[in-house]
């Protein structure tokens, strides 16, 4: 099949329009939030360089400790309304900041609390949302829609800490946690809207808790490529989480940027993206869908050694030109990488297969928020970002290692798809 018909079918697929939607609106949101987190405990708090580095530990920690039942129980329940679900609470603990701060009871503590919160509700919808996408578009359109929601996501990076460093520069910081509730109540009502009926899951011989997590982690150890994803973007994870832990406090305190300036600087990365995810359909058949995975990465991660030369003035141009490749060849590496794990795996495990390796690769974060709050410690800030840099930069290494290497595509798909797949037609509304 041709890529014109796939995008025209892609576009006109009413369920797809509406996930699409309030997906694009809660991600602008969501990287509202990212600068408005460790901004408000910087500006408003006062924390130091590890305490801001425990709010990135304490976002991600729910990856590591419901991260694995969390892929069991999704398989068990139709995933839309898990997605809705934990929208709803992602809602609710947000909007509780703005309202602590007016009533000036806000805390370091209750940080922590709306990190953790939101990341056990993130873990939920997220492996759901990995499961609910290939049943939802079919086969064909699968790389497109992938492709697509990560323009969506890289837009609103580039946006997001823009009006996030605006909201915070004329009001505060905790204002713009308002706006991200706001976004997820959008996201909601797009979700509830989608008239695709879902299956129910199968319910017959369904085993023990423990014995169907197992099913997830058996699945991906047997795959030799997905071991090698998984150690490539674990990572990954694990030192840009680092990085990322004390930039904010490096720009603000070394740098000695503002907010607003802070948000645009930030948005190259986002920038790199959108172009990442407008190519990466076009780079996998360039390329073919294997070495896509592996050389996206490999030209493009050593750049991340840039960041820790930044200065003031005309030196901000190596923060800048750093974050735009790196997010272009994430974003690349993302989409197809995540196509190839969605493809392969039979339809019935994919909850479990991707609650694993969301286990593995976003287990290292809350990892990564220690490591760099404790190196900016101990060596300071820009020592620590050249550290967590480096590591960034061998990430690729575990791809090298792979099959990857000798192959141009990677192997075919599953067995099960293809049932799901001619249930997938753009729905009559």
């Amino acid at each position: 099949m041709t890529s014109q018909p796939r995008l025209t079918t892609l576009t006109g697929h009413a369920g797809f329009r509406r996930l699409w939607l309030g997906q694009s609106v809660s991600e602008l949101g969501s990287q509202v939030t990212v600068l408005a987190l460790p901004l408000a405990a910087v500006l408003v708090l006062h924390a130091s360089t590890f305490g801001v580095g425990l709010l990135t530990t304490a976002g991600y920690a729910a990856f590591l400790l419901v991260g694995l039942p969390a892929g069991a129980w999704v398989d068990r329940m139709r995933r839309r309304p898990v997605m809705i679900a934990a929208d709803v609470v992602r809602a609710a603990a947000l909007a509780s900041i703005p309202v602590a701060c007016g009533l000036g009871i806000l805390t370091l503590g209750q940080l922590y609390a709306v990190a953790f919160v939101t990341g056990v509700a993130s873990v939920f919808f997220d492996v759901a949302y990995m499961s609910y996408l290939p049943g939802l578009v079919g086969l064909d359109s699968l790389v497109d829609a992938n492709a697509r929601l990560q323009v969506s996501a890289s837009l609103a990076q580039v946006g997001g800490p823009s009006v996030a460093g605006l909201l915070i520069g004329a009001f505060s910081a905790p204002v713009a946690f308002a706006a991200d509730a706001a976004s997820f109540v959008v996201s909601v009502v797009s979700l509830a809207a989608i008239r695709q009926p879902e299956p129910a899951p199968e319910r017959a011989g369904r085993r023990s808790l423990r014995a169907e997590i197992g099913e997830g982690l058996a699945f991906v150890a047997r795959q030799p490529i997905l071991r090698m994803i998984a150690g490539a973007t674990s990572t990954s994870n694990l030192f840009s989480a680092g990085l990322y832990a004390i930039s904010v406090v490096f720009l603000v305190r070394q740098v000695h940027l503002h907010a607003s300036t802070i948000g645009l600087l930030t948005s190259a990365g986002a920038i790199g993206g959108v172009l990442g995810g407008l190519t990466a359909t076009l780079l996998r058949r360039w390329l073919g869908s294997a070495r896509v995975i592996w050389l996206s990465l490999l030209l493009t991660a050593p750049f991340a050694l840039l960041i820790p030369l930044t200065f003031g003035g005309p030196g901000l141009a190596f923060f800048g030109v750093a974050t735009f490749v790196t997010g272009f060849g994430g974003v690349v590496y993302n989409v197809n990488q995540a196509s190839f794990r969605q493809l392969l795996c039979p339809p019935p495990l994919l909850g479990r297969m991707n609650a694993t390796m969301r286990f593995i690769v976003w287990g290292t974060l809350p990892l990564g928020g220690l490591l760099g709050g404790a190196l900016g410690s101990w060596l300071g800030n820009r020592a620590a970002i050249l550290v967590c840099a480096a590591g960034l930069a061998l990430a690729p290494a575990w791809l090298l290692l792979s099959p990857l290497l000798r192959l141009r595509d990677t192997p075919e798909v599953a067995a099960g798809w293809t049932e799901l797949d001619a249930a997938a037609e753009p729905a009559a509304e």
